[in-house]
């Protein structure tokens, strides 16, 4: 019979062995990866070695006014023979701040060269905004003064200009990033923390990412480490093209974390296009106001899903103010791209040339129907859009006599007359129901909708009066209906479509 001494012994033999052996199986996958290794790029070396030359770095600077004043902050009073002395005096005396003067302030970023012979330099607009003087520092050490060519700030896309003077300029082109999949592997580089001439190598890691920065968001999600002074270079495919812009990282610490974004080639390279051409951007311009699709919508409007771009609106003056598309409409593909949201949309029309002829797919009260559109430019939309919002001056006149009112849906609504108009200071353009009060917690009240809206639309049929009201939300009862499509007027007349729930 084993003693319980020699059990004991064996036993911590067995488990000191066990847990050395589970330690090595833990470790032998990283070792083991066949089928990675296999895929991934030997060596970037040459690649990196060919698009060095071609990647810039962008030093700027510009002066800002001195720091006297409430808040300044006064030299620090040091002791004398103080060792830092002399840095604190060449910090505060070379401000500027104590005759009202400038302090300069100097920045770095990244860009790239698609022109060798005109020298012309992409990189990113928050890279040189506002900057005083520019210079392009090279890779071979020479540094040349660029000029502004043109930005967009809608993308965030600059161009510049340098005099290469005999010196021989490495230039890249772009590629398409429509052909990048998901985990196709790309390179930056860049000048990160001002360590020019950086490659880092990753993969595509989502595409069409709306990150909130712009109206054409469309990003290129990398987990090639991107960092400060990143912004403005190219983003590589494996053939040495350009599918990317870096522009944006997330990041808590300021340092990579592997979640950057870069701007797509195929929305740089038509901006950078247009400021080659004409130093500024011109956009197509469809003039709509539109909003989500959501599934209460859809529903309503009799679609079996919940997809393309709810017009909200259409802008007087505007390319379809014809009537070719009206408010209600759902934009479902412009040009043969789809619109699956509303995203899509203002990005395909921008993408558009100005004056082109296109064809438009609506769905109009059930109905799906082709339209054809001529394009505006939507930098002339932007300034018609602007003073668009009409008047909401006071209606002077006599007092009208109390007006009738309904309760429905948690709205009580009455006639829009002289004094409605003037109690809520809806403009004289508007027409419709108004609406004098929400009941707290119903139904309109979970909508956002306010007093001094106006209906102007049920089920995308007029109403005029309190009974109208009453009478189609009656009707869409009938119908089965479980929601009832409302188009909202604001005072100012910009309209919006929201759905209420009617059981």
């Amino acid at each position: 019979m084993i003693s319980d001494t020699l059990l004991r012994a064996a036993r911590r033999r067995f488990f000191a062995g066990a847990t050395a052996f589970v330690v090595g199986i833990i470790a032998v996958p990283s070792f083991v990866t066949p089928t990675i290794a296999s895929d991934a790029p030997p060596s970037v070396a040459d690649l990196a070695e060919r698009l060095l030359g071609a990647v810039v770095n962008i030093s700027t600077s510009q002066t800002v006014k001195g720091t006297e004043g409430p808040g300044a902050v006064p030299m620090p009073q040091l002791p004398e023979g103080s060792p830092f002395q002399d840095f604190f005096d060449d910090f505060f005396k070379n401000r500027g701040g104590d005759k009202g003067g400038g302090q300069k302030v100097q920045s770095l970023g990244s860009g790239f060269v698609i022109d060798a012979e005109q020298g012309i330099v992409v990189t990113n607009n928050h890279v040189i905004a506002d900057a005083d003087d520019i210079e392009v520092n090279f890779s071979d050490g020479v540094t040349l003064k660029a000029t502004l060519v043109g930005t967009d700030t809608k993308t965030d896309v600059a161009l510049l200009k340098v005099d290469p003077k005999g010196h021989k300029l490495t230039a890249v082109k772009f590629g398409d990033s429509t052909k990048m999949r998901v985990g196709d592997w790309v390179m930056a580089i860049g000048n990160p923390f001002g360590l020019g001439g950086t490659v880092t190598v990753g993969i595509v890691s989502a595409r069409n990412r709306d990150i909130n920065s712009g109206p054409y968001d469309d990003f290129i999600q990398t987990d090639a480490a991107i960092n400060r002074g990143n912004s403005g270079g190219p983003l590589f495919n494996s053939s040495g093209e350009v599918i990317g812009i870096n522009t944006a990282i997330i990041s808590p610490s300021g340092g990579s974390i592997g979640i950057g974004f870069s701007i797509p080639s195929q929305l740089a390279a038509g901006v950078v296009d247009q400021l080659r051409q004409f130093g500024e951007t011109r956009r197509g311009w469809l003039g709509v106001r539109i909003q989500p699709v959501t599934d209460d919508i859809a529903e309503s409007l009799g679609m079996a899903t919940a997809k393309g771009a709810l017009v909200a609106g259409v802008i007087k003056g505007g390319p379809v103010d014809n009537g070719t598309v009206q408010a209600g409409d759902v934009i479902i593909k412009f040009d043969g791209k789809d619109i699956h949201e509303m995203r899509d949309l203002p990005r395909v029309v921008a993408e558009s040339p100005v004056g082109k002829a296109v064809d438009v797919v609506i769905v109009r009260k059930g109905v799906e129907q082709t339209v054809k559109v001529t394009l505006g430019r939507l930098e002339d939309g932007e300034k018609l859009a602007s003073g668009e919002n009409g008047s909401t001056g006071e209606d002077k006149g006599d007092k009208a006599a109390p007006v009738s009112t309904a309760s429905v849906l948690g709205m009580t609504v009455g006639e829009l007359n002289e004094q409605t108009r003037q109690k809520f200071g809806i403009a004289a353009d508007v027409s419709g129901v108004v609406i004098t009060d929400v009941a707290k917690d119903s139904a309109a009240a979970e909508r956002g909708i306010q007093p001094g809206e106006v209906i102007t639309e049920i089920a995308q049929e007029s109403v005029g009066t309190p009974k109208d009201v009453m009478d189609r939300i009656g009707a869409l009862k009938e119908q089965g209906r479980k929601n009832a499509l409302l188009m909202l007027a604001s005072k100012s007349g910009e309209l919006r479509f929201v759905t209420i729930r009617m059981d």
